[in-house]
C-alpha cells in the first residue's frame, strides 16, 4: 500500500461492516489484535476476509490478502520504468508533497473514526489509550506487549 496501511483502514470499514461481511465489534476487535504484529493492516484485511460471512475462511483471506497487496504492486510495477524522470519533474515533485499532505489528513481521519468514535468513552479509555501512546512512544516498548496490557487494564479496570 502507498503511502501506509492505516490510509485503508476507513476503506476497509466501509467495505466490510455496512455491508454486513463483519460486525462493528468483529472489527474492531481484529483491528486492535493486529496492532501486535508486522504490517498490521495488512494482517487486518486478511482477517477481515477470513471472518466474512458467507466466504470459506482460507478463500476469503486469501482474497483479501491479495486484493489489499495488488494495486500498490501493479501500481509500482507500472510506474517504476519512469520513476526517475518522473521524480525530476517539478510538477511531480509538488504533486508528490500534495499527496504526502493528504495522507496526513486521512491518518487523522481514520484515528478518529473508527479509534476515537468507538473505542475512546470516557476518561477511564482516554487513560489507556493515552498510557498505551506513552509506553510506545516514550519507553520503546514493544506493541505487542502494550496490547495486551492495555486489553488486560480495559477488562480489569473499565
Amino acid at each position: 500500500m502507498v503511502p501506509g496501511g492505516h490510509v485503508v483502514l476507513p476503506l476497509l470499514e466501509q467495505a466490510t461492516v455496512p455491508t454486513g461481511m463483519v460486525d462493528h465489534d468483529s472489527f474492531l476487535a481484529g483491528y486492535g489484535a493486529a496492532q501486535a504484529v508486522p504490517g498490521p493492516l495488512f494482517t487486518f484485511a486478511s482477517y477481515l476476509g477470513a471472518s466474512a460471512e458467507g466466504v470459506p475462511w482460507l478463500w476469503g483471506a486469501t482474497i483479501a490478502t491479495v486484493a489489499i497487496f495488488l494495486p500498490a504492486a501493479l501500481l509500482v510495477i507500472g510506474i517504476m520504468p519512469f520513476w526517475d524522470r518522473l521524480r525530476q519533474h517539478p510538477m511531480a515533485a509538488s504533486a508528490l508533497a500534495g499527496a504526502n499532505a493528504a495522507v496526513v489528513g486521512i491518518l487523522a481521519a481514520a484515528l478518529y473514526n473508527p479509534v476515537f468514535t468507538a473505542g475512546i468513552h470516557g476518561p477511564g479509555t482516554m487513560g489507556v489509550a493515552a498510557a498505551a501512546f506513552v509506553a510506545l512512544q516514550s519507553f520503546k516498548l514493544p506493541a505487542w506487549a502494550v496490547v495486551i496490557a492495555a486489553a488486560l487494564v480495559g477488562g480489569i479496570a473499565l
